[in-house]
């Protein structure tokens, strides 16, 4: 996996801010990994001891309801890391992490992590800043789910796939999700999910090809995620 200074994913999260001599003692004690396809990084309810830093592929944070529906909360691509909440807040993961896609992740141990907290105040900032994004998103996420209709949760959810995830060449969504996993994600039942991706095909708004989603008229699914 290399050095973590050469590495450009650290760019994009709180490790941006550690020096030269940090980065090396990341590196001299982290652990890489390659994470099957549909593999856990780790569970609800375990406890993690340290972070991931995903240099490759996309995971699922996802909860297992009373109902026993795995509900996903967030989807996670190269560049963030992975337990820096619950390594703060010292109790198990609140999330599992499922692998979507073949991963590469690499994982840096709690201790050499909360070193950083007392030597460099801006690594602290970043991770305070990240966690507080994380909580608005979640708010955004609850106003959304009471507020707006279940086609704008829709609209909305396909533009964010596609914008935060990428298409492949034949121009479908790269995300590729299960209609249950895409009816959890906007807060409805599996039929009703099914359904309305059947009316925005109609509507001309995406095409469908299996699991495969092609979004069309993005004007108009703007227009319907407002």
């Amino acid at each position: 996996m290399g050095k973590c200074e050469q590495c450009i994913v650290r760019e994009f999260s709180s490790l941006k801010a550690l020096n030269k001599d940090e980065l090396l003692q990341i590196a001299n004690c982290k652990t890489s990994y390659t994470i099957k396809k549909g593999e856990h990084l780790f569970e609800e309810g375990e406890t993690v001891n340290g972070i991931y830093c995903i240099k490759d592929g996309v995971c699922k944070l996802s909860k297992l309801s009373a109902n026993g529906k795995d509900q996903i909360v967030k989807l996670m691509k190269p560049g963030e890391l992975l337990g820096q909440r619950s390594m703060i807040s010292d109790e198990p993961a609140n999330l599992s992490a499922v692998a979507l896609e073949d991963m590469q992740v690499c994982f840096i141990p709690k201790a050499e992590i909360l070193g950083f907290f007392d030597k460099n105040n801006q690594f602290s900032m970043n991770v305070m800043k990240s966690i507080c994004g994380d909580l608005k998103d979640a708010d955004d996420h609850t106003v959304s789910m009471a507020q707006k209709p279940v086609k704008s949760r829709l609209a909305e959810t396909l533009l964010h796939l596609e914008t935060n995830f990428g298409k492949n060449s034949d121009g479908s969504l790269h995300i590729q999700l299960s209609r249950e996993e895409l009816g959890g994600m906007i807060g409805t039942a599996t039929e009703s999910c099914i359904r309305l991706l059947s009316d925005f095909k109609k509507l001309g708004l995406i095409e469908l090809d299996g699991k495969k989603i092609v979004l069309k008229d993005h004007k108009e699914l703007q227009k319907l995620a407002e």
